[in-house]
């Protein structure tokens, strides 16, 4: 007999497996387009204008600042949304007002962000 495998055995030998191309065997036979933007190094400006959570890095819109009395110059801390009026400490007079947002400082009040 020319064939060594008896006829009741079945060939141990499996059919070449056939290697479908996928996503990403589509992706290597075309070149992609560059993109518009710099995605390491978004611009600051452009970042600032994004929603709070939709930045690269998520930060609030709302800090402490330090806040000087017109009248006395005694400086008070006060939340850039304040909810409530805000009077100085000494002279009673109201260093900002609650809007929807950002607080309203008063006229002649001047203020400078805190650092953490």
């Amino acid at each position: 007999p020319a064939n060594p495998v008896a006829k009741n055995q079945a060939c141990s030998v499996s059919p070449p497996s056939r290697v479908l191309p996928g996503y990403f065997g589509r992706l290597a036979l075309r070149r992609l387009p560059a993109m518009d933007i710099d995605l390491l190094n978004p611009d600051p400006r452009e970042e600032r204008t994004k929603h709070k959570l939709k930045r690269m890095i998520q930060s609030p819109n709302s800090f402490f600042m330090d806040v000087k009395c017109p009248g006395c110059l005694q400086i008070t801390t006060v939340y850039s949304h304040a909810q409530t009026v805000v009077l100085c400490g000494n002279c009673n007079q109201m260093l900002c007002q609650p809007t929807g947002g950002l607080a309203r400082l008063t006229e002649g009040c001047s203020f400078r962000r805190k650092v953490e």
